[in-house]
């Protein structure tokens, strides 16, 4: 099973950017769907972005036009850059991976067969 770590987490002031990355170990990287969650103080974890082994990228509303996601296969990383961060952004963001072949909701975290340990983004306000 590949195993992620994530990286770049931090305190920010509102307006400030981040630029979140997370590495793979084992497995075949360019064949996975990568993507990012989070998880915010008293709330479930959601999704945020995701990046297809083909490069289509897909984007929860609340955050489309600051977040970024990308993949650098020979790195075995995909990274997110934040930009314009909102306190509202605060949360634990957490990488995630797919090996699943073929179409699937990118928003679904059972279609994500492993995670990393999270890393914390607070942003004051």
């Amino acid at each position: 099973q590949v195993q992620l770590v994530e990286s770049g987490g931090g305190l920010v002031q509102a307006g400030g950017s981040l630029r979140l990355s997370c590495t793979a170990s084992r497995g075949t990287f360019s064949r996975y769907t990568m993507a990012w969650f989070r998880q915010a103080p008293g709330k479930e974890r959601e999704f945020v972005a995701s990046i297809r082994s083909d490069g289509s990228t897909y984007y929860a509303d609340s955050v489309k036009g600051r977040f970024a996601i990308s993949r650098d296969n020979a790195k075995n990383t995909v990274t997110l850059q934040i930009d314009s961060l909102k306190p509202e952004d605060t949360a634990v963001y957490y990488c995630a991976a797919s090996y699943a072949v073929g179409y699937f909701d990118p928003q679904t975290q059972r279609a994500y067969d492993s995670w990393g340990q999270g890393t914390q983004v607070t942003v004051s306000s």
